[in-house]
């Protein structure tokens, strides 16, 4: 009716899902990143998490932690499991996904450089997850893996990339997934 219209200005917006059971990311998944950085793509997902404290706003400020000189970030897609499952085959793993957000993996550089090179620690520190602005339920997303993805910081581009770059798609990381 547009009789209630608060100003963008006067809301913050949260992450589309707030207090998730798990978040479960998977690193090196894009060809065009794992030829920047140098590594050979994986033959399997490298699998890593973060503690649901990462989740933030999509706007909200990312919290620099003085343990790290080198925070990072990383423009990703994210998808949501509506339906539980286990041993879900690839050919089924679409029907357990609720929808898609946009996700930035924040990473302290330098620790995940420490310590025998675990990503926990580097991953997972509070804010490191900024998640959305939306939650874009599966039928309205024709492709998936053909999805333009940026990240800018303070308004300047610093990754553009595309869900074709893939290595693992979404199907098979259900199946990937949920056999763990």
């Amino acid at each position: 009716s547009g009789r209630y219209v608060v100003p963008r200005a006067e809301v913050s917006l949260l992450a589309p899902v707030a207090e998730p059971s798990k978040v479960i990311c998977v690193g090196l998944n894009y060809r065009d990143h794992c030829a920047e950085q140098g590594a050979a793509v994986p033959r399997e997902p490298l699998i890593f998490s973060k503690f649901p404290s990462a989740i933030a706003g999509p706007y909200d400020d990312i919290e620099h932690p003085a343990e790290s000189a080198e925070v990072d970030w990383e423009a990703e897609l994210a998808f949501v499991i509506g339906r539980k499952g286990k041993r879900i085959p690839e050919e089924a793993a679409m029907e357990h996904v609720a929808g898609y957000a946009v996700a930035n993996d924040v990473s302290a550089r330098d620790w995940q450089k420490r310590n025998g090179r675990q990503w926990l620690l580097s991953k997972t520190f509070d804010t490191f997850c900024p998640l959305g602005p939306a939650l874009v339920t599966r039928d309205e997303v024709p492709d998936v893996h053909d999805l333009d993805i940026q990240c800018r910081v303070n308004g300047e581009l610093v990754q553009s990339s595309n869900t074709r770059q893939l290595v693992f798609g979404v199907p098979q990381l259900v199946a990937w997934v949920s056999r763990y």
